[in-house]
């Protein structure tokens, strides 16, 4: 029996959260802003990555396989990265070493490491 298409909706808004949540860190780590991580700044801060993000979507079809850790985790991680960091670089944001170094790290644990946990917790269990 064929299993039923589950909707891309929810790895969709997981995706994003984590994105945001990584701008929010981030903005709390260094200086945030006058109302904290969740300031004004954090839109600065996070739309390249978003947008980033929709388009490593929209590259791999994430739809098609949203919780697949190799086929589609790795290149919309790897897209996020690349392409969120040269749209911070076009908009006139910093993109140090050390920057660049800490979001590959950290985006690479929020996007891989929730598929990840889904494919270990979805395997069934024998006996």
């Amino acid at each position: 029996m064929p299993t039923p298409r589950r909707s891309p909706v929810v790895p969709l808004i997981a995706d994003a959260a984590l994105v945001i949540l990584f701008a929010a860190i981030g903005r709390a780590t260094h200086e945030g802003d006058a109302f904290g991580p969740f300031g004004t700044g954090l839109a600065t801060t996070a739309w390249p990555f978003l947008v980033a993000l929709l388009a490593g979507w929209s590259i791999t079809r994430a739809w098609r396989r949203p919780v697949a850790v190799l086929r589609t985790g790795l290149p919309v991680w790897a897209v996020t990265v690349v392409l969120g960091m040269a749209l911070r670089a076009l908009s006139g944001q910093g993109i140090a070493v050390a920057f660049v170094i800490v979001a590959t790290i950290t985006l690479a644990l929020f996007l891989l490491g929730w598929r990840a946990v889904a494919h270990l917790t979805a395997r069934p269990r024998r006996a």
